[in-house]
């Protein structure tokens, strides 16, 4: 006997409210006996970390590192394919059925739900295998937000998967069930935006160039010393300069599209001199906090977008309407260069949390080709949202519009003008850098609420269908390890 799902997939990857179809299909060689089929739609947060869990703090060398294990089921709904409800009343609720020799299809379907439930079902047995037993005990700790996007990429230490398993049941107790999992990506819908605006969100560093040495063509055999032409660089007034990286406010960016930054270089003094952009980089950095019960870690990873050297290329000043200099990088350098695919939105779930800050470096020189330059790398950094670009449908919003009113739509809390949090080490002082909006309205606390509130559910209707609008590409690494029974070969029998 053997059994195998068939999803239909006519995406890439499956969002909230979408139906997920399939079909089971059971191939039987001779009669068995069978009590049940059963398919499960689950996703599930797991995260495992090792560490001492002396509560002193103290070294104790007789005392072992151990591992913290912590599961929550993000998504779990079932449904009974076999026997049917017309096969219960004809059979009168015997519990087991003898099948012929032959190959049977048993459809199902589900709809994704907006928000995690998670429910403490967490499988005694999580990990088994011949040398030790990890076991995930119960936490108290729950966040319901919207269903987290699929996350690899941290083997053995944090993942975030969704599957549908299948379960054939057979009564004897000698006899093993046979199980099939088919797993799927998942992209969630984005949170309501806020409406548009003309604000800008900004990080700016200030510089003051020194005043550079003028150096004098060396002489050859049959040429004398070249002399400057122009003014000596000892009187040449070095730019006092602010550099500004600037999104729109609040500072959101978008899965698989352009950024949409403004890089503005401000002139503080008059000085003539001109100013050249040597070099820029564009990254894009993850902050993954990982949890597992009294254990924390945070990991590091970033995505370059943009990286040039040895560019020379002039900056040409504009005068703005209030008399300010104002240089502009072309944004035509980035625009063209989408956000990876392998990026997910930011998310924050029970015990994984993700955030993102955009890393910009400017290098500037200025002077002229006589004049041995001075070259400033400055580095701005903004905490930014990352969202997933799938727009949720207009009659969610609507029914978000229409709540009773004091229940604000949710957003994300971490939209707040932050400060730069678990950087790297401390380098250098360098001079301060000013973040913050412009024309910014700080939120209170209280227009921010710690967890989804509980309309955002009631707003998904049974009448809303799937999202029927653009869809990003997404793509994780495929799991590297088994889920749930898995690991056994769909063996949980006492005797196989």
């Amino acid at each position: 006997m053997s059994v195998r799902i068939q999803l239909d997939k006519p995406h890439a990857h499956f969002t909230n409210l979408d139906l997920i179809s399939g079909i089971v299909i059971l191939s039987i060689t001779g009669n068995e006996t069978i009590s049940l089929i059963t398919v499960k739609l689950e996703g599930e947060s797991r995260t495992r970390l090792a560490g001492p869990t002396n509560p002193r703090g103290t070294y104790d060398p007789y005392e072992r590192d151990q591992a913290q294990l912590e599961v929550h089921k993000l998504l779990y709904q079932t449904q009974t394919v076999f026997p049917t409800q017309e096969l219960l009343r004809a059979s009168g609720g015997s519990g087991n059925y003898t099948l012929p020799g032959n190959t049977y299809r048993y459809p199902f379907q589900f709809k994704i739900r907006l928000n995690n439930d998670c429910s403490n079902n967490n499988s005694v047995l999580t990990n088994l295998s011949p040398l030790r037993l990890e076991m995930a005990r119960n936490t108290d700790r729950h966040v319901k937000k919207t269903l987290p996007p699929t996350l690899s990429g941290l083997p053995g230490e944090a993942e975030i998967r969704y599957y549908v398993k299948a379960t054939v049941q057979r009564p004897a107790f000698y006899k093993e069930n046979f199980r099939a999992i088919a797993p799927f990506t998942f992209l969630p819908i984005e949170p309501p935006r806020p409406p548009a605006n003309k604000r800008e969100f900004y990080a700016r560093r200030s510089h003051q160039f020194s005043p550079s040495i003028e150096v004098p063509g060396r002489p050859g055999l049959f040429r004398q010393p070249s002399m400057p032409t122009g003014p000596s660089a000892s009187t040449v007034l070095p730019p006092n300069i602010s550099i500004d990286g600037r999104l729109p406010d609040p500072p959101i960016i978008t899965c698989n599209e352009p950024l949409p930054l403004r890089i503005l270089i401000t002139k503080k003094n008059d000085s003539p001199a001109k100013i050249y952009l040597q070099i820029l980089s564009i990254n894009l950095i993850a902050f993954t906090t990982v949890r597992a019960h009294e254990l924390r870690r945070e990991e590091v990873s970033s995505w370059t977008i943009l990286s040039s050297a040895n560019m020379r290329t002039p900056l040409n000043e504009v005068v703005g309407s209030d008399g300010s200099r104002v240089l502009e990088v072309d944004s035509r350098l980035w625009k063209q260069r989408t956000l990876p695919n392998t990026i997910c939105p930011s998310f924050e779930t029970c015990n994984i949390m993700r955030k993102y800050v955009l890393e910009v470096k400017v290098g500037l020189q200025w002077g002229s080709p006589n004049i041995n330059p001075e070259l400033s790398v400055q580095p701005l950094r903004i905490a930014v949202e990352v969202y997933s670009g799938i727009a949720p449908p207009q009659a969610l919003l609507d029914q978000l519009h229409r709540r009773p009113t004091g229940q604000a739509p949710y957003m994300a809390s971490n939209l707040r003008p932050p400060g730069v949090v678990n950087g790297p080490p401390p380098q250098s002082p360098r001079p301060p850098v000013q973040q913050g909006p412009s024309d910014h309205i700080e939120p209170s606390p209280g227009d921010i609420p710690d967890e989804a509130p509980p309309s955002y559910e009631d707003a998904m209707a049974d009448d809303l269908g799937p999202i029927d609008g653009p869809r990003r590409q997404y793509e994780q690494q495929p799991s590297q390890t088994p889920i749930g029974d898995e690991k056994r070969s769909g063996n949980d029998r006492l005797f196989p």
